[in-house]
């Protein structure tokens, strides 16, 4: 099953070319993080489950990107951050360079 396939089956949204965009939103955020210090690195495998769960914690704020707090008819949001959580970021290990 490829990442769109589960993306498509967590998040049952349809629309594949959207679910495209936060796939591919999530690898470059993994790559230039664990990448730091190369223009060119390739995505590891390895991150493919935490792709997956930033790319579905990203279509989940979709209309509620920066929400801080919200609260309505008993259900209560609040966000880590307006942008990915660092609990998931921790997960990336960044690869050093000698200069």
């Amino acid at each position: 099953m490829t990442q769109l396939e589960k993306l498509k089956t967590l998040s049952e949204e349809k629309d594949e070319a959207l679910l495209q965009i936060y796939l591919d939103m999530a690898c470059h955020e993994i790559v230039t993080r664990a990448f730091p210090y190369e223009e060119d690195a390739e995505f590891p495998l390895k991150y493919e489950p935490l792709q997956l769960e930033i790319a579905l914690y990203l279509y989940n704020k979709r209309g509620a990107e920066g929400q801080t707090a919200h609260s309505e008819n008993g259900i209560n949001r609040s966000y880590e951050s307006s942008d990915i959580p660092l609990s998931l970021l921790r997960k990336i290990v960044p690869k050093g360079q000698i200069l």
